[in-house]
């Protein structure tokens, strides 16, 4: 099992964890809602969890360009 990080803006891949069993209490997934949960994270076949995030340029992005949150994809 591996949980895959991908922003949902531009797609990157921000990052993978390959532990064999990882508490979704220290990933903080217990603090999202059920709609955030739904939004947020997919399991696909294999097991896997792919949790869509935001990435540091993203991010930083957003903050000096506030506008940016009406497009649902950004180019960097």
């Amino acid at each position: 099992m591996a949980i895959h990080y991908t922003c949902r803006y531009c797609g990157i891949n921000i990052g993978t964890i390959t532990q064999s069993s990882v508490d979704s209490q220290l990933l903080g997934f217990h603090k999202l809602t059920e709609d955030e949960r739904m939004d947020m994270i997919n399991y696909d076949h294999d097991g896997d969890i792919h949790v869509k995030s935001i990435c540091e340029d993203c991010h930083e992005s957003f903050m000096t360009n506030p506008n940016n949150y009406e497009s649902d994809y950004i180019i960097h």
